[in-house]
């Protein structure tokens, strides 16, 4: 009998915990559901939900200068939101560790996804953040844990992108004409 293995958010937070996160912020979203529920229930670690991405990355600076790792959990329409907020760290360079769930990728239905999907890396990096790929769930653990060791021992914004190939494809009602 085989053992089935854990789901790739099981993966993540698992090396949330390796990477010792203490505060999760994160905006509602369906991608990043089973993570939220998991962080959520783990009683060493404090989550909460923020009404913008903004607000999440001042809540873990605050948690960094408070002697705590934290995370944040986002999709990436909410990059843009973010855009501003991200000089706080540049600037100050306090670590920021960012899991991004994509949009407007493969198999994406709604249009006004698109935009941002497609121009997530970019605004990331104009504004210093050090960005990895993962699309397959053999790949988040190894892109994540490096990605969150790499900004909590450089003082560096990190992001990685769950590409929608990993958290697939959403799908509401049959678009038929």
């Amino acid at each position: 009998m085989q053992q089935e293995l854990p789901s790739w958010p099981e993966r993540l937070y698992t090396v949330l915990k390796t990477l010792d996160i203490r505060q999760v912020a994160y905006v509602p979203d369906a991608g990043h559901a089973k993570l939220i529920d998991l962080c959520a229930a783990d009683t060493t670690m404090t989550t909460v939900s923020v009404t913008t991405e903004e607000e999440g990355i001042a809540m873990l600076a605050g948690a960094w200068l408070g002697g705590q790792r934290g995370a944040m959990l986002m999709q990436s329409s909410g990059v843009g939101n973010c855009i501003n907020m991200l000089s706080l760290q540049y600037e100050c360079r306090i670590p920021l560790f960012m899991l991004v769930t994509m949009r407007g990728q493969w198999a994406e239905f709604n249009p006004w996804q698109i935009a941002m999907g497609q121009g997530t890396r970019q605004s990331l990096e104009t504004m210093g953040v050090i960005v990895s790929d993962v699309e397959t769930p053999d790949d988040a653990v190894a892109t994540a844990e490096s990605a969150g060791r790499l900004a909590f021992q450089t003082g560096r914004a990190t992001a990685v992108l769950l590409g929608q190939r990993l958290i697939g494809a959403k799908v509401f009602g049959d678009k038929k004409k």
